[in-house]
């Protein structure tokens, strides 16, 4: 009989797993098969379950043939998801299967010269000619590879069954081991996409990382590179690896005020929008200070997010309370988010995704990053921070958002001035450098931008005090000389 069935292959089915589709180009093409490599934990069932089950939502026939899990263990292991699977068609031909119970006796082990009277690659076609699902699972392959008596006979086999699931119209996933895999090269050179789910440990802070990644994907572009996921209790979530581009929506439309005099005046006015800025100094000098109080400022008429890798929000509003320049009324009406960041908990493209949907899903025209520091202690472990910042930096400067940074310098005072120790300053439009000072036997500290791309500003040094009185900016200190060293002279004024 004749089982040959046209599919449409330009129709994408979608992977039912949060950010694959976007991988692979909008997701699987119909009517191909496909390899799912990874160890034992990797997430191949779950992902292989999630595919199926987005098929049964558009009321497709679905099936999952399983040679290693028994069936009822898989609807036991997935029932923390809250996943039932009634709907698919699960054929059991694991070890202790129903199926070769029935026909064959009880099948535990065979040896090589009697594994071919065990009729496993015939009851896959059988089952597949009788049910014509639209998505099916095989896991896994690497079962079959084992009961082939010899090489030959597997790729033999292999490639029958592919070609034979290609002309039944059945879109396929073949769960298998990686290292077969690389053994044998024969399935993934048979089917037309290989995906893998790998998985390993943190050299740092020892803590597991998962990641997915194309290997193939015949006839369709993908997404290249190592992409992060999670396992959560909604199953697989992936964060695709965007590669940003830089561009930028016109920087400098309106400008952007602080709300405090002396400040904008140093500022040439303020800040332009759609303009990185980097605040940077020692720490305690009111860097996040002055990045809150352009929050606040900003939230009055439009929408700003605070992402926060090391206080909490109360911290950060119990300040602003204790200078006067409470932010408690934008925060409570949604103009101003906080959002708190553990370090341990975020992949670069995971952070990445949420600063996306502030400025995509709630409408943020103002993005803050306090502090580099916390972003580089968070992201380190997966590449070096510099890349995924300039990354960040293109995605938010391309759709002209305002962003500030707040960077923390190692030294107190110095000869030796670095705006930063990580060497993003480049990406900076504009650096404002707040700095210690001592004078007349007291530690001030002082204020001054070093660097505008867009605009002017005074190239001047001032005071900066933060009290509870708020932020006070003073004159231009002309009696003093050599405030970048940290320990300036007084100098007579003409």
């Amino acid at each position: 009989m004749n089982h040959t069935k046209q599919v449409n292959t330009s129709i994408r089915l979608s992977t039912g797993v949060v950010g694959c589709d976007e991988i692979l180009n909008g997701g699987l093409t119909a009517g191909r098969s496909y390899l799912i490599g990874g160890v034992a934990g990797a997430g191949k069932t779950i992902f292989s379950l999630q595919w199926l089950r987005a098929g049964l939502a558009l009321d497709e026939k679905c099936m999952y043939i399983t040679l290693c899990e028994p069936g009822h263990e898989m609807q036991r292991n997935v029932s923390g998801f809250g996943w039932d699977l009634a709907q698919i068609e699960i054929l059991d031909l694991s070890p202790n299967g129903s199926d070769l119970r029935e026909s064959h006796g009880d099948y535990h082990m065979f040896p090589p010269s009697e594994v071919e009277s065990v009729p496993v690659w015939s009851a896959i076609y059988e089952a597949v000619a009788r049910a014509r699902p639209t998505r099916l699972v095989i896991d896994s392959v690497t079962q079959l590879r084992y009961l082939a008596t010899d090489e030959y006979q597997f790729r033999k086999h292999i490639l029958g069954l592919v070609n034979f699931l290609n002309n039944s119209g059945v879109t396929s996933l073949l769960a298998f081991d990686p290292t077969v895999m690389e053994q044998d090269a024969s399935v993934a050179l048979a089917v037309d996409g290989v995906i893998r789910l790998g998985r390993n440990i943190s050299t740092g802070m020892a803590i597991g990382l998962r990641y997915l990644e194309v290997d193939k994907l015949r006839g369709s572009g993908f997404m290249s590179g190592r992409h992060p996921m999670r396992i959560g209790n909604s199953g697989i979530e992936v964060f695709p690896h965007r590669i940003e581009h830089t561009g930028s929506l016109n920087p400098g439309e309106r400008m952007i005020s602080s709300g405090i005099t002396g400040l904008d005046q140093l500022l040439g006015g303020g800040l332009e929008s759609g303009t990185t800025t980097l605040l940077t100094g020692p720490t305690g000098t009111g860097k996040s200070t002055l990045g809150t109080q352009f929050l606040a400022h900003y939230a009055r008429t439009d929408r700003a997010v605070l992402f926060t890798f090391e206080e909490p929000a109360s911290f950060i509003m119990a300040r602003s309370r204790g200078i006067g320049a409470p932010i408690d009324a934008v925060v409570a009406s949604g103009a101003l988010k906080i959002v708190r960041i553990n370090p341990l908990e975020l992949y670069p493209d995971e952070f990445l995704a949420n600063v996306r949907e502030a400025v995509e899903v709630d409408g943020c025209g103002m993005v803050m990053i306090d502090s580099l520091r916390g972003y580089q202690f968070a992201m380190e472990e997966f590449g070096k921070p510099q890349a995924h910042i300039h990354n960040m930096i293109n995605y938010l400067s391309r759709n002209g958002v305002s962003t500030l940074l707040i960077n923390e310098v190692e030294h107190i005072t110095s000869t030796s001035l670095k705006a930063t120790d990580l060497g993003v300053s480049h990406l900076a439009d504009n650096i404002v450098l707040l700095r210690y000072a001592e004078h007349a036997g007291q530690v001030i500290k002082i204020v001054g931008c070093l660097k505008k791309r867009i605009g002017n500003f005074q190239p001047e040094l001032r005071q900066i005090t933060v009290g509870a009185a708020g932020i006070e900016i003073s004159d231009k200190l002309y009696h003093l000389q050599g405030i970048l060293t940290g320990v300036p002279a007084f100098t007579q004024r003409d």
